[in-house]
């Protein structure tokens, strides 16, 4: 094999390397722009997310028309420590209290997403609520998504946020209740130092990470493994967003977590995996914790398929 040749087939195996690397890479940019990306269009409006909470819990129609109506739902708007303008709806209770609930949406919803949960706390508990749109939703400013784990400090901004509107002449007792991405989101602020008046959470159908989330639904959607795509669309997102898939690990919060905590999941769950519910409720070791399986039920539906349940599940954390 003359010098000259070899010198080819090493410029061949080199372009064919450098196909595959870009290949790769461009494959892990589409992959965290699909996950992560949230365009203007797809930011349903209010009217879309009240319809589609009335067609799932149609209970809490009369309860809706009528704060409305009132004008009792109102907006805050802030600047937060990141620099971003964010959003957030809130409501009073119907008589004084101190009581407040601080409501977290999920995946590409918005805080009107979340109204059927606004009703078991504003309407059957009697307590002070709000709902903030999370970075890239709703009316809150980002380019997007954060898959709940910035989402965390934003959060306890807007307990703080809860506690300037509702605290009186005592400061407010909170409980924070998230569903899907806003479970996730809940069970990240977890693991943080909080303030003593936030009490409590509740987790429904929250994932264990952002990486065993994506690992299951490339499998779910595509058929494709882990490796990989993966890591390369988690270091991307590591030099973008400033984040990778495997820091953004809910699990390890849970193990952190001190304070009273409900899990909550639907047993035919297949966007957020069933199995995932026992991993967290085991891993959390410190503080009181309870759970609640939806029998035969979907993902995020467990209050709108077991509404007496749920509430009675929820009223006990609150004792």
């Amino acid at each position: 094999m003359t010098k000259k040749y070899k010198k080819k087939i090493l410029i061949s195996v080199i372009v064919v390397l450098v196909i595959i690397v870009a290949g790769l890479c461009g494959a892990g940019y589409y992959m965290l722009n699909y996950s992560l990306g949230y365009p203007q269009t797809e930011r349903m409006t209010t009217a879309y997310w009240k319809q589609r909470v009335e067609k799932e819990c149609p209970w809490v129609k009369g309860w809706m028309d009528s704060v409305y109506h009132n004008n009792q739902v109102k907006d805050t708007f802030i600047i937060m420590h990141s620099g971003y303008r964010a959003h957030a709806i809130y409501l009073k209770a119907p008589e004084k209290t101190n009581k407040t609930a601080i409501i977290v949406h999920g995946y590409k919803v918005r805080a009107e997403g979340m109204l059927h949960i606004a009703f078991l706390y504003n309407h059957e508990f009697g307590y002070n609520v709000l709902l903030p749109d999370l970075y890239g939703h709703g009316r809150s400013e980002g380019d997007h998504i954060q898959m709940g784990w910035n989402d965390r400090w934003d959060v306890l901004r807007w307990t703080e946020v809860a506690n300037e509107i509702f605290a009186d002449s005592v400061q407010t007792e909170q409980i924070v209740h998230g569903i899907s991405m806003g479970a996730a989101t809940v069970m990240a602020l977890s693991g943080e130092k909080t303030p003593d008046y936030v009490k409590c959470f509740v987790e429904d159908c929250g994932f264990t990470s952002v990486r065993d989330e994506f690992k299951a639904q490339l499998k779910e959607q595509f058929g494709l493994p882990e490796f990989p795509l993966m890591d390369i669309a988690s270091s991307i997102c590591k030099l973008k967003y400033g984040w990778s898939f495997d820091e953004a690990s809910q699990i390890n919060q849970v193990r952190k977590s001190t304070k009273p905590m409900l899990f909550i999941h639907g047993d035919d769950d297949t966007f957020v995996p069933y199995v995932m519910l026992s991993q967290l409720y085991e891993a959390k070791t410190i503080g009181r914790k309870g759970v609640l399986v939806a029998e035969n039920t979907a993902h995020a539906l467990a209050y709108s398929k077991h509404r007496a349940e749920y509430t009675k599940a929820v009223k006990e954390l609150l004792k």
